[in-house]
């Protein structure tokens, strides 16, 4: 374990970034430079789990885009996002800091709400701030990144919103337990895929990438709005996929026996229906096969941008990264949706292209979301920081086997943490309850090892990866917060005190 984590990561990253620098020009130092500074292509998703072709979530899924740019470059087949939830882990990602240092676990608050990172530098504004145009369209915030007026200090110009587009009438699943949410929806749905927000999102990048100024460097991001539910698509997506049980993921029905009580709390009362209501109503195969298709289609949206960069000539001096905000689970654990430790709800794409990232790369080692803020700061020749929680990519963008320094981590609340290394997956719940997994031999998670006496080493060596700083939710959190009072025994779920006797709500 200690090989793995380890080594002297530091030096080596130091040395490869000092080297890398020489190549291209400091910002603002008015020194010539062998070639211009590279764009930056900044591609989101939205619950894109690892039913991505190359990644192998799903033995169907077909992504020939994304498989293709990751050939072109270099993909993190173990890359997990620090919260299993958009707000706290795009503000993460966005701001370099963990959900336990910034204590946004919820949907709620929006980060400059909080005094504390008010003035807070985020990524697209590092760019701005040495010289880059920025543009984006879609998600990449959660919510409305202050309003309008707000809005303008994240980025300079902004283009459609995305999100569902087109929608029918009513819903086409019927009513969903727990709230009969409107986002609770899927299915074939006659329209035009010119309607959808994604092939929106996608057509504002094209136009962008072509009108792009030649003497000006731009970080440009879009962020796609599907396979997030509601996910409609039309029959040619659906065409891509059987109808029949092939569809389904692999799982066992036992799978939770041995997970802790605790582990419920982290989605105790959700709109997402339980796994026991989609079979109930005939609705787990519908599902699957539409969380495919919406897949392959947002990955056509994303081949639309990569194709535009070809024709421009920007690809040789864009650097693309292309990644997911949190996994989601599709009836695996006995839950829809996201809010989870696992894998399933951790997993995510992670891909570069582009110039100073190795071709046909495939990274076993454990990454972070968190790694994006320092890796394109590296990439791009940026003045390094040393607020970021994250580290550099930079080693294994050069060389796929370069060592990792430490394993990723994600917090979903106070309290509740995963730690991933290449082999291992550890969970440490609020009340103290654990789970261990060995993907070398249990890659779906089905046998808790936590309790085994032999894996007392590998128990220690994890947890001393917990979060160092594990702070309460911010003021003004709301949505998906979770709190726990051990003197007491009690959690609290959305403001509802939940016991050890209480039933899980189905």
């Amino acid at each position: 374990m200690r090989s793995a984590f380890g080594c002297c990561l530091g030096l080596i990253a130091w040395l490869a970034c000092a080297a890398h620098v020489g190549a291209v020009d400091s910002p603002g130092s008015g020194r010539a430079t062998a070639r211009p500074r590279p764009n930056v292509l900044f591609i989101a998703i939205d619950d894109q789990n690892d039913w991505i072709g190359h990644l192998g979530g799903h033995p169907l899924a077909k992504t020939p885009h994304l498989d293709r740019l990751a050939a072109r470059g270099t993909t993190f087949l173990n890359a997990h996002c620090q919260a299993p939830l958009c707000n706290p882990s795009r503000t993460s990602l966005l701001v370099g800091l963990r959900p336990t240092t910034t204590g946004i676990y919820g949907l709620a608050p929006w980060f400059r709400d909080v005094p504390a990172f008010k003035k807070r530098v985020t990524l697209p504004q590092q760019f701005r701030g040495e010289g880059y145009r920025t543009l984006t369209a879609g998600k990449i915030f959660h919510g409305g990144a202050g309003g309008p007026r707000g809005r303008t200090e994240e980025f300079e110009s902004w283009g459609p919103g995305g999100g569902i587009g087109a929608k029918p009438s009513a819903k086409l699943i019927g009513e969903t337990p727990m709230g009969n949410h409107p986002a609770m929806d899927w299915g074939l749905f006659p329209h035009r895929d010119e309607d959808k927000g994604d092939y929106q999102v996608a057509s504002w990048a094209i136009e962008q990438l072509r009108s792009a100024p030649k003497d000006e460097p731009f970080f440009l991001a879009a962020g796609f709005f599907l396979p997030h539910v509601p996910c409609y698509a039309t029959q040619q997506w659906f065409d891509l996929y059987p109808d029949d049980d092939r569809v389904l993921p692999v799982m066992r029905d036992d799978d939770r026996d041995d997970t802790p009580r605790f582990a419920w709390y982290l989605h105790w009362n959700l709109p997402e229906p339980r796994l026991k209501w989609l079979r109930e109503a005939n609705q787990w195969r519908n599902l699957a096969r539409s969380y495919l298709a919406c897949t392959s289609f947002v990955d056509a949206q994303i081949g639309r941008v990569l194709v535009a960069l070809e024709e421009t000539g920007l690809a040789e001096n864009t650097i693309v990264v292309v990644w997911g905000d949190h996994g989601w689970h599709i009836g695996e654990k006995s839950i829809t949706g996201k809010n989870s430790l696992w894998d399933d709800g951790t997993r995510v794409p992670l891909i570069f292209a582009g110039p100073g990232v190795s071709k046909g790369g495939r990274v076993t080692q454990p990454a972070e979301l968190l790694d994006i803020y320092p890796t394109l700061v590296e990439l791009c020749g940026l003045p390094p920081r040393d607020d970021l929680e994250g580290i550099s990519l930079g080693p294994q963008l050069r060389e796929a086997a370069a060592p990792r320094a430490r394993p990723a981590i994600t917090s979903h609340n106070q309290g509740n943490h995963s730690v991933r290394s290449e082999r291992w997956r550890y969970i440490r719940y609020a009340d103290g309850s654990e789970e261990l997994y060995d993907h070398l031999v249990d890659a779906h998670e089905w046998v808790n090892l936590a309790s085994d006496p032999g894996q007392t080493a590998v128990l220690e060596e994890h947890r001393r990866w917990l979060p160092k700083i594990d702070l309460p939710p911010a003021p003004g959190s709301a949505q998906r917060v979770l709190t726990y009072d051990a003197t007491r025994d009690e959690a609290t779920w959305e403001g509802r005190v939940v016991t050890r006797t209480d039933a899980i709500p189905e």
